[in-house]
């Protein structure tokens, strides 16, 4: 899985995978080493745990899975997202301080993204290692990788607080951050996220036309045709997924093009708007600014 930006983000961009992709590949999270007599166990993604219902055997090595310990916290997590306790899920997460101040109404505004997640979560989470140093544990499991039909080892690290053993999902800057913002942390996650994936489309729709334009005498086309051609996925058609509403302009000759991306919801989804647009030699370039919600439509 890619390393993750400072700010504690990663791709994909999409909002919740964002955060799925930080629960799974973030600085706590990467592809495992092989590490010598590390402990290896099955565990199915039952309610409860105990040492003596969750000791399984995988090639000839048995190891107990303890109550409460590093390896049965990733186990109960990936539990709690499977079966759509999200709350739970993140409460075992150093991501806590950004849930535990949401109401359940305002939970239930991510809860499509959060249905996406819980839909790549394997009924048997397969754990492969745990190991513990002090405060620090790590847990190595099977785990999605970013090709969804495809799993990998991870490791994940956990620390322990008063007891009780934390998923580490952020960097500490990241972490402070979510200390200090609290709720908002997520809404202004999401913010970014879609920011970024609107100027990311803008620059997508830029390659389409000119693949749409050398296929077509020079001329552009407009969304619907670039999507249907194959050029552009189906989330330029709605802001559902993306927080942005897109729009192409075209000449009355067909000959030249602008593209707009503008926040679906001002404030809730996103702050800036962007324009696409061509130079005198053709070259497109994405601009954007805080245009209070409105298109910067030329």
């Amino acid at each position: 899985m890619r390393k993750p930006a400072a700010s504690g983000r990663c791709l994909p961009r999409l909002f919740w995978f964002t955060v799925f992709a930080l629960i799974v590949s973030g600085p706590g999270c990467g592809p495992a080493k092989k590490v010598a007599n590390a402990k290896t166990s099955n565990v199915s993604p039952s309610p409860t745990s105990s040492p003596e219902a969750n000791a399984n055997t995988i090639g000839g090595a048995s190891i107990p899975v303890d109550a409460g310990g590093p390896a049965d916290t990733v186990r109960v997590f990936y539990t709690h997202l499977r079966e759509r306790r999200f709350r739970e899920a993140v409460f075992l997460t150093n991501l806590r301080p950004a849930v535990e101040g949401l109401t359940d109404t305002e939970l239930r505004e991510f809860s499509l993204d959060f249905e996406k997640i819980a839909g790549r979560v394997p009924a048997v989470i397969e754990i492969n290692g745990e190991i513990i140093s002090g405060d620090l544990a790590t847990v190595t499991a099977n785990l999605p990788a970013e090709d969804e039909d495809k799993n990998e080892i991870q490791t994940i690290r956990l620390r322990s607080e008063n007891g009780i053993w934390v998923i580490l999902t952020v960097e500490p800057a990241a972490e402070a951050r979510i200390k200090k913002e609290g709720k908002d942390y997520f809404y202004n996650l999401k913010i970014e996220t879609h920011e970024e994936e609107a100027r990311v489309m803008l620059e997508r729709i830029s390659k389409a036309q000119l693949a749409y334009s050398l296929q077509n005498g020079g001329d552009y086309a407009d969304l619907a045709k670039l999507v249907e051609g194959g050029l552009l996925p189906e989330d330029a058609m709605t802001s559902d997924s993306t927080g942005y509403n897109y729009e192409i302009h075209l000449s009355s000759q067909n000959k030249r093009y602008s593209a707009t991306a503008t926040p679906a919801a001002y404030g809730k989804t996103g702050r800036l708007s962007f324009l696409l647009l061509q130079d005198d030699k053709g070259i497109s370039r994405v601009t954007s600014r805080d245009n209070g919600g409105k298109s910067l439509a030329q």
